[in-house]
């Protein structure tokens, strides 16, 4: 019976928070389309009548300043109604003080530091901008590629350095192409990477010599998709042969086109 009696309590308690709830949204809201009635004539007492809208009251109305300057980015709750507190009802930001979240692959974000340098394209303007990689974030997660292959990605957080009068049209959500620069050298001598083929554990390239293809052994520094640094084993100004297929070979004459 004890147990039926903390039931019937705990329903009781339930009925009056809905209660309380809708007597709030009875005094708080207009049904919408509906005009607040006029004003009652004054009681005995000489005083009006309480309106049935308290609302229209200016008593009732509440500024909610907001915590920083800046635009109004989202609106979550366009429509009148009773809110639980802690609910958003706008997202609020300056366009003028923003930062770029790019992901990319977990292999990838181990070389990134904070303090890279990036370069910033296609993102509308006539030119790149400039940024500064910030935060390498410490926990990656699962994405789905194009291909629909399962990749692990982690977001790493750039600051623009670039004033904002030069990338006024950038704003909160737009799209942008992002380079990090990991490593770079100056003076370097370098070949296209569609030029490299294993030999065993070593890299190589076929060299022309006088038209003729001469499998050469080379060391490579640093690298991306495109270009890879040569240490050892050409000098600037040497042919080398891209995309090299089956029938290259070493001694094999070849011509350029």
């Amino acid at each position: 019976r004890s147990a039926l009696v903390r039931s019937a309590r705990h329903a009781q308690d339930i009925a009056a928070f809905e209660l309380n709830q809708a007597r709030a949204a009875l005094i708080r809201s207009t049904p919408q389309g509906e005009e607040p009635p006029a004003e009652s004539p004054p009681e005995g007492n000489g005083e009006p009548a309480r309106a049935p809208y308290p609302e229209r009251e200016d008593s009732w109305r509440f500024t909610i300043p907001s915590p920083i300057n800046g635009r109004v980015l989202r609106v979550f709750q366009e429509s009148a109604t009773v809110v639980t507190p802690g609910t958003p009802l706008v997202e609020i930001g300056d366009p003028q003080d923003l930062e770029i979240e790019i992901d990319v692959l977990s292999r990838d974000a181990v070389k990134v530091a904070p303090g890279a340098p990036v370069i910033l394209e296609q993102w509308g303007g006539d030119r790149p901008l400039n940024g500064e990689v910030r935060l390498v974030e410490p926990s990656g997660f699962t994405k789905i590629s194009t291909l629909g292959v399962e990749e692990q990605r982690v977001n790493v957080i750039v600051n623009l350095v670039d004033p904002p009068h030069e990338r006024e049209k950038l704003n909160d959500g737009f799209r942008v192409e992002a380079r990090i620069v990991v490593a770079e050298a100056d003076d370097v001598l370098k070949t296209p990477t569609s030029a490299l083929f294993r030999v065993g554990g070593d890299w190589a390239v076929f060299r022309v010599e006088d038209g003729v293809a001469r499998q050469q052994i080379v060391k490579l520094g640093l690298q991306n998709g495109l270009e890879a640094e040569v240490v050892e084993g050409l000098a600037e100004g040497d042919q080398v042969v891209t995309h090299p297929g089956d029938n290259i070979t070493d001694g094999v004459r070849v011509k350029p086109r």
